[in-house]
């Protein structure tokens, strides 16, 4: 299944979700506004920092989500790279595997 695929399909899962419990995904929706916008660390970084901790606690479905936002803030493959090093130093084998899957997945998701 593609990235693409794979995307669509969370998506979905993710809308059915806050069918079922729409108070508890607005709340959490309302926690991710307030810790992304521009402080002390702009937007772009913090999403660098979130996709590490996607691949360090291998949430293939949370790799997704940070790639995209990665991608429409602009991020370089080369910083992509940087912060998949990085996850890979904090994780070890298993960060790597995931952080093969992040690269696999900005490279479909950025050729749209």
């Amino acid at each position: 299944m593609s990235w693409n695929d794979k995307f669509t399909d969370i998506k979905s899962q993710l809308r059915n979700l806050n069918g079922a419990i729409p108070e508890t995904t607005k709340a959490f929706g309302a926690l991710g506004a307030t810790v992304k916008g521009d402080g002390a660390l702009e937007h772009k970084t913090k999403e660098f920092v979130a996709l590490g901790i996607a691949v360090a606690s291998r949430c293939e479905p949370c790799i997704m989500f940070h790639v995209d936002a990665l991608i429409r803030a602009g991020a370089s493959r080369e910083e992509v790279g940087e912060t998949l090093a990085m996850a890979i130093q904090m994780g070890g084998g298993p960060s790597m595997m995931y952080a093969s899957k992040a690269l696999e997945c900005f490279d479909e998701l950025s050729a749209k």
